[in-house]
C-alpha cells in the first residue's frame, strides 16, 4: 500500500481514475494539474455528452443539472428583424442566465437532439446493452494500486459504457486516440465482468449506432498502458517533481 500513501500525500487523492492514468501517458504536468483540481477543459462537444448521458441514464437529474436555452417565445414576443439585438431581449437573457444558478445552459437544438438520438438507439439492437444498473461508482485495488471509476451501465455479465462521437466509422481509432480501452481493463477489473461493450453513436443524423465489444488484445492493451502509467507515476511520487516535457527541436 506504499504506492496508496504516497500519492495521497503528494497529491491529495486516494485513487487513480481512468482520466488521471490517461493524463499521466501523455504529459505529468496535465497529471498534476488534474489531480490539484486545476485542468479544466470544457468544450461544446463535452456539455452535450454529458446531455446525452444524463438523458440517457438519469433523466430525472436532468432539470436539477441543465436549463435549457429556449428563446422562442421571447423572440416572436418582441419582433421585428432582428429581435435578438434589442435591449428587452438582452435583459430577458441576463435573467434567464441568472436563473440558471450553477445548472449547465443546453439550447434548445441540441436538447432535442438528444431526443432523437435516444429514440434511435432504443429501436436498435444496441439498446439491450444499456440495459442494467447505471451510474455505478466502484473503487478497488488493481495490483495494490486505488482505482475509482463510474460504470455507465452494469447489465448481466457485462459492463457497457456509451459514448458519442462526430464520425462512427471512425470509432475503432477514436477507442486508441483517447486511450479507451484503458476503461475498457479497469472497469472489467474493478467490476469483476467478463465482457466490456462500447455503445457509441453518431452525433449527425440519422444519429447512427454501433455496438463494439472489447478484444481481449485491445483489453490488454489497456492493461499494459495503466502499468506503463504506474510506472511513471511512481517515479513522480517517490520524488521526482519534473513535470518539465521535453520538445525534439529540428528541422523540418
Amino acid at each position: 500500500m506504499e504506492f496508496a500513501i504516497k500519492l495521497k500525500e503528494k497529491t491529495g487523492k486516494e485513487y487513480l481514475s481512468y482520466t488521471s492514468v490517461k493524463y499521466a501517458l501523455s504529459d505529468m504536468r496535465l497529471f498534476e494539474l488534474y489531480v490539484q483540481g486545476k485542468l479544466e477543459k470544457k468544450s461544446d462537444a463535452m456539455t452535450f455528452g454529458s446531455v446525452y448521458d444524463c438523458l440517457l441514464f438519469t433523466p430525472e437529474e436532468f432539470n436539477n443539472r441543465f436549463v435549457v436555452f429556449d428563446d422562442l417565445k421571447i423572440v416572436s414576443d418582441i419582433g421585428g428583424k432582428n429581435p435578438r439585438a434589442t435591449k428587452e431581449y438582452r435583459d430577458w437573457k441576463h435573467q434567464f442566465s441568472r436563473g440558471a444558478g450553477e445548472r449547465d445552459v443546453v439550447s434548445l437544438e441540441d436538447h432535442q437532439r438528444a431526443i432523437d438520438m435516444i429514440t434511435r438507439i432504443s429501436e436498435t439492437p444496441a439498446w439491450e446493452f444499456l440495459q442494467g444498473d447505471y451510474q455505478q461508482e466502484l473503487r478497488g485495488l488493481i495490483n495494490d494500486i486505488p482505482v475509482r471509476g463510474f460504470l455507465d451501465c452494469r447489465g448481466d455479465g457485462f459492463v457497457s459504457d456509451s459514448k458519442t462521437t462526430r464520425s462512427i466509422s471512425s470509432f475503432r481509432r477514436d477507442v486508441f486516440a483517447f486511450s479507451y480501452d484503458i476503461q475498457a481493463y479497469l472497469y472489467l477489473q474493478l467490476s469483476g465482468q467478463k465482457e466490456f461493450y462500447w455503445v457509441a453513436q453518431d452525433t449527425s443524423y440519422p444519429y447512427t449506432p454501433g455496438l463494439f465489444k472489447a478484444k481481449e488484445d485491445t483489453i490488454n492493451g489497456g492493461k499494459y498502458k495503466f502499468d506503463r502509467a504506474v510506472k511513471t507515476i511512481g517515479t513522480y511520487l517517490n520524488g521526482n517533481d519534473s513535470t518539465e516535457t521535453f520538445s525534439i527541436i529540428g528541422e523540418i
